[in-house]
């Protein structure tokens, strides 16, 4: 594997790969790497000739400077990862390298009803860092595919998004999440997590498993505080339990047969915010 850190070395290497017809798969991470983001790059592997994985913590995607602060890094640990999945490149820049021109100016997407709703309302500005620091990569490893997880299935949609408003050539390719054995999703954040908070959190599958048991009948309000009071109980702080009609893009108060939908959720446990959502 190959390390990048800078913009113009990892430049004539694309150059010269792109002038050899190779395809370019790219995986963006913020390290503290898991085998969720493992199965991104051996997804990539299969479907493209050169994989480039990048490590970096994007500051404008944080609308609180303290769970920036607290991100775990654990960049020794992600190289034997990425080396042991046979990663091609990885790219770590620095902010000037992804931000030549600074932060504070950054450039806004009209993102519609995906800004202003779940994670948009209850993370104001994130998704404008997320589109600026892809935008930003984007341009700088010139990839034919993109790979990124399901787990954060409102990032996907607003990556699917930011290529229709760039007019973008890149193939957005969603993986499946994966989960740990007790069904919590894999995440960076749970790293932090307490051994017992980690146990604990396997509650957080559990509900979505229920919803999408018994959607069908009865109505979700009611599933809902069936979820809070008996499955995850006094412990979780949850910001949104909700389903969405995942077509249209918005929030419905039953499922509906006929609309593909999804149970979303964002909780609070041991301090750490989780997400998570299932298919219905």
């Amino acid at each position: 594997m190959i390390i990048f850190k800078t913009n113009v070395e990892l430049a004539k290497y694309i150059e010269n790969q792109l002038l050899s017809n190779k395809t370019i798969g790219f995986v963006p991470t913020m390290g503290a790497l898991h085998m969720g983001h493992i199965s991104l790059v051996n997804a990539s592997k299969k479907a493209t000739d050169i994989t480039i994985t990048s490590i970096f913590v994007n500051p404008t995607q944080f609308n609180n400077a303290a769970d920036f602060a607290k991100y775990p890094i654990t960049l020794a640990q992600d190289v034997t990862l990425l080396e042991d999945a046979e990663c091609d490149i990885l790219f770590l820049p620095n902010v000037t390298e992804v931000y030549p021109n600074g932060t504070e100016k950054l450039k806004y997407y009209d993102l519609g009803s995906l800004e202003k709703l779940l994670e948009g309302e209850f993370r104001p500005g994130h998704f404008q860092g997320v589109c600026n620091v892809l935008d930003n990569l984007f341009t700088i490893v010139k990839p034919s595919k993109v790979f990124m997880g399901l787990k954060d299935y409102q990032q996907c949609a607003v990556v699917a998004k930011l290529l229709e408003i760039t007019k973008s050539k890149i193939e957005l390719v969603t993986c499946e999440t994966l989960r740990e054995k007790n069904g919590l999703a894999m995440s960076s954040r749970n790293a932090r997590l307490s051994l017992e908070a980690k146990e604990e959190a396997k509650k957080i599958y559990a509900c979505l498993q229920y919803i999408k048991s018994n959607c069908s009948y009865g109505n979700f309000e009611n599933h809902k505080k069936h979820c809070l009071e008996n499955i995850l109980g006094p412990n979780f702080k949850t910001e949104y339990f909700a389903l969405l009609n995942t077509t249209d893009w918005e929030l419905v108060d039953n499922y509906i047969a006929s609309k593909k939908t999804n149970v979303l959720i964002a909780t609070w446990l041991d301090g750490i915010r989780l997400i998570d959502n299932l298919e219905i």
